[in-house]
């Protein structure tokens, strides 16, 4: 009988959509600000309407063609899509102005790319016509087998072929990488947030963030109901999301989900980059290490050493029950000898039964309320 159940949050609970949006306003002010490239400022702006997100996000992501090629390929984090994205339009950018401006890129490409060096390169991209072209990345990037991390040395591969430079900047999370990283949560946190989340103030002021304005995968009413059943039921409730926490605990504040939990069970990426740090022996244990979920079933006060030494499979798994969208869940669950439900509300959406039934998921479900059936 299952005493225990924990849900990831993104494709299960909340919807991977507005960190979607954010990646694609990110990439379009990369390009197009004078805070950056500034190709086409007229373009740019701080607020807009759902339609004209969506409008940017399938001009951006080839009607989202990018993000699932990459998660196809194993890259999950939205920063890495952020900077693939961006990296690979600075490259066709600089191939258009090659012919004259070699030693310019070489020297730009030698450290390295910051903000100021960006700068620099709008001022000299000005003096030429030059074109963005969203629909050459995947033709591209079909070409290499790289998956994951590596996809980011096929940036350096395209440079040496395309602009004739040997150079390592891109293959790395770098200072562009950073660049791209800070862009991308002032979208996602706005302005109130964004030094909680980076230490750091915007670039760009006047952006609201999306925290309070989350895409719910069901009513927020309806999973509230979900919670307080469980709870009733006996069913102790916890969370193993990649989110970090500020951008778990806020959203499920403004939704009314935060009461229901106990936040020693609310585990989030930042828990999983500090016991990293603690441990510190360079090995990941984000998803599809079991850490997450075993840390949100022992409780935050836990030492990760202690988690870490936790005998696999747990001792009754069958009592345990997690929620997820991802591939990445379902392996985490099976390394911990824990029972699994799949649902079908990530990225892929219906398409993703097959790789769950593949893999052999206990149960794979439309809505996680469908959870309420199968206890």
């Amino acid at each position: 009988m299952v005493q225990t159940i924990l849900f990831d949050v993104d494709g299960v609970l909340l919807s991977e959509e507005r960190y979607f949006d954010a990646s694609s306003l990110t990439v379009w002010e990369l390009l197009y600000s004078e805070n950056y490239l500034g190709l086409a400022p007229e373009k740019y702006k701080t607020t807009y309407s759902d339609d004209e997100i969506t409008s940017i996000r399938n001009e951006v992501f080839e009607e989202d063609h990018v993000l699932k090629f990459l998660k196809s390929r194993g890259l999950n984090a939205n920063w890495d899509m952020i900077y693939l994205t961006f990296s690979y339009q600075l490259i066709h950018l600089l191939t258009q102005i090659k012919d004259n401006e070699h030693a310019r890129i070489e020297n730009w490409l030698r450290e390295e790319i910051d903000r100021n060096t960006l700068l620099e390169i709008k001022d000299v991209l000005r003096q030429y016509q030059v074109e963005i072209d969203f629909n050459r990345f995947l033709v591209d990037f079909k070409g290499f087998q790289q998956t994951k991390q590596d996809l980011l040395t096929v940036l350096d591969m395209l440079a040496k072929e395309k602009l004739e430079v040997n150079t390592t900047t891109f293959g790395h999370k770098g200072k562009l990488w950073s660049v791209c990283e800070h862009c991308s949560q002032e979208w996602y946190v706005g302005d109130k947030n964004i030094l909680a989340s980076t230490g750091r103030p915007s670039v760009q002021t006047g952006k609201a963030g999306f925290l309070a304005d989350e895409k719910v995968l069901a009513s927020p009413e309806e999973i509230a109901d979900l919670f307080q059943f469980l709870r009733d039921s006996g069913i102790s409730i916890g969370i193993g999301t990649g989110r970090p926490e500020l951008e778990t605990l806020e959203p499920f504040a403004a939704l009314g989900w935060l009461e229901q939990f106990d936040v020693q069970h609310i585990v989030t990426a930042d828990d999983v980059l500090k016991a990293e740090n603690v441990t510190g022996n360079g090995i990941s244990l984000a998803k599809p290490n079991p850490f997450t979920y075993l840390m949100a079933l022992k409780g935050k006060n836990a030492e990760p050493d202690e988690v870490l030494q936790i005998h696999l499979p747990i001792e009754n798994g069958h009592e345990v029950l997690i929620v997820g969208d991802s591939l990445a869940d379902l392996l985490a669950a099976q390394k911990m000898g824990c029972r699994f439900a799949a649902v079908l509300t990530g990225l892929s959406g219906k398409d993703a039964r097959s790789e769950f039934e593949e893999h052999k998921a206990e149960f794979i479900l439309d809505s996680v309320l469908d959870i309420k059936n199968i206890l």
